[in-house]
């Protein structure tokens, strides 16, 4: 409690001492009902809020390739709603790529997806989640591309098409929004969701999709152009190839050749430029020396 009262003085200047007794903070924060802890405090500051809410957790997976079948890492998160945020966003700073380049004396470090947008993300997933459904915030990283799935839709009248343009905010849970708000972990305007999409396209990736699935909302953010709508498109040996490069990177004909054995070098180098032509690679070198990779 104390280092959150510091941070919202930090942030909002939040007029409240931070060493001032635990109940008159919650009281002044609006998280106690008749001297009894709303579920919101047992959420944000509880030490083990999975015992009064058992589906309160965050659930994060680093799997091989680009589905479900293998787990290279996983972890449950059940500390307090403020810890599971920060927990999630390290296991995903461990398990994505990061570089390094030189602008002017600095060195800048960048990791593969922006961490802004991974951070954004998992906060609204967090805060915004529907906390009566049985289901826990999930992270999930693959090969080609990083999810998020939340607890339910969107609040109503929101749809993800909104999302993606200025917004009103609706606040499923309009207490914890008001805790967050004060340590600056969200705004108050709607903007959150195009930050996400403005930082993915800074750093040249595609725009993240927003979509309903199961009936919860999830944010993927994409390393290439490649969606699954685009691989029921392909062939059976183009789709071989996609998985390929996901993998390893790059792509020779002499390797698509390799992975789909019935096939002859000519009709490999026509699937090779159908998938030039679609957008999702291209080409590298020319001559005995080309190859192809990820757009």
């Amino acid at each position: 409690m104390t280092d959150f009262l510091k941070l919202a003085v930090l942030k909002r200047n939040l007029d409240l001492d931070p060493k001032a007794p635990v109940e008159e903070a919650l009281s002044r924060l609006d998280l106690l009902r008749d001297g009894k802890l709303t579920n919101a405090a047992i959420l944000l500051f509880g030490k083990n809020p999975q015992k009064f809410v058992l589906q309160a957790f965050a659930q994060c997976g680093k799997f091989k390739g680009v589905d479900t079948v293998e787990f290279e890492d996983m972890h449950d998160f059940k500390a307090s709603i403020i810890d599971q945020r920060d927990d999630a966003l390290r296991f995903a700073e461990k398990h994505i790529r990061r570089s390094a380049r030189i602008e002017g004396s600095d060195r800048v470090e960048e990791f593969e997806y922006p961490i802004e947008s991974i951070r954004e993300a998992l906060t609204n997933a967090i805060c915004h989640r529907d906390y009566r459904i049985n289901s826990s915030v999930q992270l999930r990283i693959f090969g080609d591309r990083m999810e998020i799935w939340g607890c339910g839709p969107l609040p109503e009248p929101l749809t993800v098409e909104d999302l993606k343009n200025q917004h009103e905010s609706i606040r499923r849970n309009p207490l914890i929004a008001e805790s967050f708000f004060k340590i600056g972990f969200i705004e108050r305007w709607g903007t959150g969701t195009q930050r996400i999409i403005d930082f993915c396209l800074e750093q040249g990736l595609p725009e993240p999709l927003f979509e309903i699935k199961s009936g919860s909302l999830v944010v993927t953010l994409r390393k290439y152009k490649y969606t699954e709508s685009m691989k029921r498109e392909l062939s059976l040996r183009q789709q071989n190839a996609m998985e390929y490069l996901i993998k390893h990177g790059k792509i020779t004909n002499r390797e698509y050749r390799e992975i789909n054995p019935e096939i002859k070098e000519d009709a490999a180098l026509n699937d090779l430029k159908d998938l030039v032509d679609k957008g999702l690679i291209s080409l590298k070198a020319r001559g005995r020396y080309s190859y192809y990779v990820l757009c």
